[in-house]
């Protein structure tokens, strides 16, 4: 957490999946974690291959303009809001 301005500023926080290791396995509570990780990943990774696709990643590293639209469409493509 950071303060800027008055403000409480939380950092992005990175999730991943849990591994079980030998002896120990995952209990329920890791699965049902993994499970919602995994179908988040899915429709991310689905949506990068419609555009690898489309071919609208080669616009993108072509011509850095094209960067700002993309990106708002990605995080419209998984539910994110956005603020214009």
């Amino acid at each position: 957490m950071r303060f800027e301005g008055g403000v409480v500023q939380i950092a992005p926080v990175i999730v991943t999946g849990r591994r079980a290791s030998r002896g120990h396995p995952l209990t329920q509570a890791q699965k049902e974690a993994n499970r919602l990780v995994s179908r988040e990943r899915a429709a991310n990774e689905h949506g990068f291959a419609d555009l690898k696709t489309w071919r609208i990643l080669t616009k993108v590293r072509m011509n850095a303009r094209h960067g700002t639209a993309l990106l708002r469409a990605m995080l419209v493509l998984t539910n994110a809001e956005i603020a214009c």
